[in-house]
């Protein structure tokens, strides 16, 4: 299925998040996995008293501390299952501004974004980037936030990798996905990882030292120890028994690489093919950032997600 055309939109993300998704979107992850015991290597989440006043977008915010830092996470309230939305590498909940309210509209479900460690409003983890950190960043605030079970789960780039061990690994709390230009297991292929990592050696060796934005910074963690995190990746595979939507942009990540264009297609639909639960949809006249060029598609494909689970 293929999307209608709409207009780009107008917000673009700086040069630096620009290198960021276009050379290491799809195949880099974030920072988490949910804690029950107080060792130090793993305090469990604390939701903060209360939680701050509703914003302009009906939302309110919610601190929550989860193994020593604190992470904003912004509620809309409805009813379940709650739909969860999940930024890129580089970017934070406020990605999502224009489609939180449209989907809150049109779905009366309950809208969680948050800001991952070192974006926004939440705390950064000094360190290499570390997925079970992610993980378990995410988890301790849906665990706070009581959405434990039949989570409708939108991942775009870099949190696809996220969303990927979190479902794994935490079976029956996430309900469905919708994987917008995901970062997927299929893509990390010993070539690709190769050539992301050459392509962006120049940027990481230029920022060390002089990083000043906070998408550097996330970009010289995610780079310490990507290769690595990239082949354990490329070994694990989505559940078999989650549904997915799968939403491909039509440049991909790659617009001016043909090579990895077609391979990120090539994972797009191994992924796509692997289950019969599983739909893959092509966001016409779209770049990477398919939620700001074609939100119609997103919210189509949330909606449809959140009908199947119900």
């Amino acid at each position: 299925m293929t999307g209608t055309i709409l207009s780009s939109a107008t917000h673009r993300r700086t040069a630096t998040a620009v290198v960021l998704t276009a050379a290491l979107t799809g195949v880099l992850a974030g920072c988490g996995a949910p804690s029950t015991t107080t060792s130090a290597a793993s305090a469990p989440a604390a939701k903060t008293a209360g939680a701050s006043p509703a914003t302009a977008t009906g939302s309110s915010l919610h601190m929550i501390t989860n193994q020593g830092h604190r992470l904003a996470f912004h509620v809309t309230a409805g009813h379940l299952p709650a739909i969860v939305l999940d930024a890129g590498g580089g970017l934070d909940s406020s990605y999502w501004k224009n489609i939180v309210p449209a989907l809150a509209k049109k779905t009366g479900s309950e809208i969680i974004t948050y800001d991952r460690a070192g974006m926004g409003a939440s705390e950064a983890v000094p360190g290499p980037w570390k997925v079970q950190n992610a993980v378990s960043d995410l988890r301790a605030g849906l665990t706070a936030l009581g959405a434990t079970h039949d989570v409708v789960l939108v991942s775009h780039s870099e949190a696809g990798e996220i969303a990927t061990y979190l479902t794994r690994e935490h079976p029956g709390q996430v309900a469905g996905a919708v994987l917008v230009d995901a970062s997927l297991p299929e893509f990390a292929t010993d070539a690709e990882i190769a050539r992301v990592a050459a392509a962006t050696q120049a940027r990481v060796d230029a920022l060390k030292g002089h990083a000043t934005t906070k998408a550097d910074r996330q970009l010289l963690a995610v780079a310490a120890n990507f290769v690595p995190d990239q082949r354990a990746y490329h070994k694990i595979a989505w559940p078999a028994a989650v549904p997915a939507i799968l939403i491909e942009s039509a440049q991909t990540p790659f617009p001016t690489s043909a090579t990895d264009a077609r391979a990120w297609r090539d994972a797009q639909a191994e992924f796509a093919h692997a289950a019969p639960n599983r739909q893959l949809v092509v966001a016409a006249n779209s770049s990477h950032d398919i939620p700001l060029d074609r939100p119609d598609i997103v919210e189509a494909q949330i909606e449809a997600m959140v009908k199947t689970v119900r």
